[in-house]
């Protein structure tokens, strides 16, 4: 029998919506994958001392970012050219086992090494999460539905930090690993009985695909500028978290680690702001709505500057700068989503690895601004990554009001079966 997932591809307005509890599951594997990500950092220190390498520990974020990088490059272009489900579920499969690997690591070579794992499997489950949200959607619901998912990852990444706290101090950090693991273990279960057996998008080996990647990118000027738009909204949000700690730790704050990640949580901001922007995509007024928030994203950094003396100048500035960072990621993928029919996964692998080296430039930056001139040179610097945005998406503006509006286009054959 022909189903809405096994039929080609449906005239527009006739795609069913996607059921609002697979799209609240979809949100919820998005955060708890992300999450385990970000369990290690506020316990660093403490694996450091556990296995007597202090000094080095903190090398498992950065293999951790490293294996993220690896999966948008090689693993993510998969969902356009095989059955989704299984590939996430497999990568969930993986994560779970580096999890494990990482509660009984005896050294760090061992710890190292499941960490990057756990990066290349986190970042192949969420970046084919969200374009499979966004292909199960019709283009009416789209701009809704990836911003649930978003916020979803926005709340795993928020909580995260505080759960590791807390679970570390009951359990341990191992035992934190080992529930992470079972968590994980349990999702891949959920998602195997619950998503839809979609076909692949595209008819392509894996070597055409990467190629295909690739030509994209060449091709599509749009999906070339929101990735730049992107890159430089989540550069300035990697200048700001990247010092924050060191601002808020000296005078006149003096707040200890929990008090730093409780003023974190400031960014739940970002997720409500996803919702919001979603509504802008799908009434189709993103090129307004990102440029609004572009402005108010380059004035935030002027609150923040303040921030070094005021703490409700800073509390002011982080809103503003959260709401413009998460509402514009959502506004980008509302867009480049819309391009090219079947090469959504091309399409998150192109855009996510542009948006992922903005966040390690703009911490990279961040960093060295804060040491050469401090509070106010980091402000400067976060100010000129949104105000870089905004010249890229006058430029995005004005040659998409030069050319009239097209519907994604198909990018090659679809499968049928």
């Amino acid at each position: 029998m022909t189903t809405p997932e096994t039929a080609g591809p449906l005239l527009p307005g006739a795609q069913p919506s996607p059921r609002r509890w697979l799209i609240r599951l979809l949100a919820g594997a998005y955060g708890l994958t992300i999450a385990n990500l970000y369990y290690c950092q506020p316990l660093l220190p403490r694996i450091g001392h556990s296995l007597g390498a202090d000094a080095s520990v903190g090398q498992l974020v950065t293999v951790g970012q490293v294996g993220y990088l690896l999966a948008l490059l090689i693993v993510v272009p998969l969902g356009d050219i095989v059955r989704r489900r299984p590939l996430v579920c497999v990568l969930l499969l993986g994560e779970a086992g580096a999890l494990a690997a990482t509660a009984v690591a005896p050294t760090m070579g061992v710890l190292l090494a499941a960490g990057a794992v756990t990066g290349l499997a986190s970042a192949g489950v969420v970046n084919v999460l969200v374009p499979y949200a966004a292909t199960l959607a019709p283009d009416h619901e789209r701009g809704r539905v990836v911003a649930t998912v978003l916020s979803g990852g926005m709340a795993g990444v928020l909580l995260s930090r505080t759960v590791a706290g807390l679970a570390a101090e009951a359990v341990g950090w191992r035992g934190l690993f080992w529930i992470a693991a079972l968590v994980t273990l349990l999702l891949a279960g959920a998602l195997a009985r619950a998503l839809p057996s979609t076909p692949p998008d595209a008819a392509l080996g894996y070597t055409a695909q990467l190629r295909a990647t690739v030509r994209l990118v060449a091709d599509e000027p749009v999906l070339r500028r929101r990735s730049l738009i992107g890159a430089c909204v989540f550069a300035s949000f990697g200048v700001f978290w990247a010092t924050a700690a060191f601002l808020l730790a000296g005078p006149p704050y003096h707040y200890t680690d929990a008090g730093i990640g409780w003023f974190a949580l400031l960014g739940a901001a970002g997720a409500l702001a996803a919702r919001g922007a979603g509504r802008f995509a799908d009434r189709g007024r993103q090129g307004a709505a990102t440029g609004v928030l572009l402005l108010l994203g380059t004035a935030s950094f002027t609150a923040i500057a303040a921030g070094d003396r005021y703490l409700a100048w800073l509390v002011v500035g982080v809103l503003a700068m959260d709401i413009a960072v998460q509402g514009t990621h959502m506004l980008n993928l509302s867009v480049v989503y819309g391009l090219v029919e079947g090469a959504r996964a091309r399409i998150a692998s192109a855009y996510m690895t542009g948006y992922t080296l903005g966040g390690v430039a703009g911490s990279a930056v961040g960093t060295a601004a804060y040491r050469v001139g401090g509070w106010h040179a980091v402000s400067a610097a976060g100010a000129a990554f949104t105000a870089l945005g905004l010249v890229v998406w006058a430029v995005d503006n004005r040659e998409n009001g030069r050319r009239p509006h097209q519907s994604a286009r198909p990018a090659v054959a679809r499968r049928t079966g």
